[in-house]
């Protein structure tokens, strides 16, 4: 038996020592993935705005601060409004006998000094001890809840950042060291790069309009029917259902049906004739909230890359099996599996050789030899005439 030289020994060696390492680093991503994937929507969803932002100011990691504060802001407000809601909720859930217990025993300065002196003791003889405890203890998992998703939420901000500043590096050592313009590993990447990006940031402008529409929508309506059949908490309503419009054909009913049909009970109950309000609103919003951005805005920002079938199907397969972050992986899956379908498998299939040119038959995706000059807003490709 001949033994391998030296040099094909020590090659054998250091592909297993990245193995390993890919084994272990894949397995820490992999606990992570959905900090991951949502960092890289905020990434592809950031891109156009940052690279707008960087011919203004000159700079690119000035422009990916500006962008991820263009970003976090409103994310903040909306998590304090969520948050406020959450709190109102929570003390009118409170008994009002346990606030009022509390209140009578601190009330006086010997229950002060009591309290100081033996908190513990103090708080034994309340006769609503327990609920205090269970109180104290949902809120401390509460707060652990939004710790842990604050760190995931700094972490895929981090990371966005990141790749924002540092993308043409990482752009730069792929042609260099991977495959240059012409290779068949730069068209595969080039085309997924324009189809992600045509995709989340397609949704994050469709979401955001629809969520003011929604506000709009939402508050107009409690704004001029009767309050027997207005709508409970319209801004963080109107939020929820800007958050729905991330799966297509869903979009915002998966809100302002339920709303709808809690608004026809409500108007049943009063008794007074004021079924025209909820039927009203349900007509209002499938215009504005339904059909304005389903066959408008969303062919118009988001471009017709990808088939409207495939997508749907990403969202809701993808959310259904991840669970939440699924929103954000389902698109990169099928984003990746109809690319390599589109420049891989027909050469595969016949043996030829590999080539960048997409498979014409197949028409779905942006054709990479196209992929580098997508607009911003997502420009139509060779594969537009198959999106519906």
């Amino acid at each position: 038996m001949q033994w391998p030289r030296e040099a094909e020994r020590q090659r054998v060696a250091w592909w297993l020592v990245g193995l390993f390492l890919l084994l272990v680093v894949g397995r820490f991503a992999l606990h992570f993935v959905g900090t991951f994937v949502f960092g890289l929507f905020i990434y592809y969803g950031a891109r156009p705005i940052c690279e707008r932002i960087e011919d203004a100011v000159g700079h690119r990691g000035a422009a990916a601060t500006l962008t991820l504060l263009a970003i976090v802001v409103p994310g903040l407000t909306l998590l304090g409004y969520v948050g406020l809601v959450a709190i109102r909720e929570l003390t009118i859930a409170l008994d009002p006998g346990l606030l009022a217990a509390v209140g009578e025993r601190s009330s006086t300065p010997d229950a002060v000094r009591q309290l100081i002196r033996d908190p513990v003791g103090y708080l034994t003889r309340l006769d609503n001890f327990g609920a205090i405890r269970d109180q104290l203890t949902a809120g401390l998992r509460q707060l652990g809840v939004f710790t842990n998703g604050l760190v995931h939420l700094t972490l895929a901000l981090s990371m966005s950042f990141f790749l924002l500043r540092d993308g043409d590096r990482v752009d730069e050592w792929f042609r260099e060291e991977i495959g240059g313009d012409g290779s068949v590993p730069h068209a595969y990447v080039s085309a997924v790069d324009a189809d992600l990006q045509t995709v989340y940031f397609g949704n994050v402008i469709t979401v955001s309009l629809v969520t003011v529409l929604a506000v709009v929508v939402y508050n107009g309506y409690n704004a001029v029917v009767p309050s027997a059949v207005a709508i409970p908490f319209p801004t963080l309503l109107a939020l929820l259902t800007g958050v729905a419009t991330f799966v297509p054909l869903v979009v915002g009913k998966l809100v302002y049906v339920p709303v709808t049909g809690y608004l026809v009970w409500l108007a049943s109950q009063d008794g007074a004739g004021l079924l025209w309000a909820p039927l009203s609103f349900l007509v209002v919003a499938f215009v504005f909230l339904d059909l304005l951005p389903q066959a408008v805005l969303r062919p118009i920002i988001s471009g017709r890359s990808l088939h409207t079938g495939l997508v749907l199907f990403a969202y809701v397969l993808g959310a259904a099996y991840f669970g939440w972050y699924g929103l954000f992986l389902g698109p990169l899956l099928v984003v990746l599996a109809v690319q390599f379908l589109n420049v891989v498998v027909p050469e595969l299939i016949h043996g030829e050789p590999l080539s960048p040119a997409p498979s014409a038959a197949l028409g779905l995706g942006h054709d990479p030899e196209d992929a580098d000059d997508v607009d911003a807003v997502g420009d139509e490709s060779a594969g537009d005439e198959e999106a519906e």
